[in-house]
């Protein structure tokens, strides 16, 4: 216990860096995700911006870096983040990184939510002579939210884990701390406050997640 007493100024740092990192990242996430899902969903066979050929490029690059491991992509996307921030070290720089892997992900759950939505709702809307924005805006938005806000949970939760592997490349936060006092100097408490500090930040996104969607659901 006196290494965690010793430690609560580097472990609040810590927590710092990682909800900055998440932070960044979660709205980038929004910002740009739900765009991108809704341009690949829109641009599917049989619905008003259909265009086989654009949404077969959009979704293969969407595709391509979802299947790059996150610690890969870290690595590949150090010279654009150099540009980007100026540093590679930092958790502004590491949020670079973490951005485009988290609006790569979230815009395929958008996408997802996109879909479960009845086909039969988009066709009375158009024959009702709604244009394709208020469509968007007045139907598939507000019928998708339980979705879009569950995914962005999921995506917030899996940012979390992403954050750890961020200290690979000197972007701080709760998982390189771990790393460094926890494994490396072999102070199990700090490895185990640091865990279970990880869990209850998970658990407090789940809840919050759930409760909002549960909150839209019932609207």
């Amino acid at each position: 216990m006196d290494n965690l007493a010793v430690l609560v100024p580097d472990l609040t740092k810590a927590f710092i860096e990682t909800f900055q990192m998440v932070g960044i990242s979660l709205a980038c996430a929004a910002l740009f995700g739900i765009p991108l899902g809704l341009f690949i969903f829109t641009t599917d066979r049989g619905l008003f911006f259909e265009n086989r050929v654009v949404n077969s490029v959009s979704g293969f690059a969407v595709n391509i870096i979802r299947s790059v491991p996150f610690v890969i992509l870290l690595v590949l996307l150090l010279p654009f983040t150099q540009i980007m921030t100026g540093t590679t070290i930092g958790p502004v720089a590491a949020s670079i990184p973490l951005s485009v892997a988290a609006v790569a992900f979230y815009a395929r759950l958008v996408e997802a939510s996109l879909r479960e939505i009845d086909r039969g709702v988009i066709e009375a809307s158009n024959s009702m002579g709604a244009s394709p924005l208020q469509i968007i805006r007045y139907v598939l938005l507000p019928e998708s939210m339980p979705g879009l806000l569950r995914g962005l949970t999921v995506t917030a939760i899996n940012l979390v884990g992403y954050s750890a592997m961020a200290g690979i490349v000197g972007g701080g936060g709760v998982g390189d701390l771990a790393i460094r006092f926890g494994y490396y100097r072999y102070q199990t408490d700090v490895m185990i406050t640091t865990v279970i500090a990880l869990i209850i930040l998970v658990q407090g996104v789940q809840s919050a997640g759930d409760y909002a969607a549960k909150k839209k659901d019932h609207a």
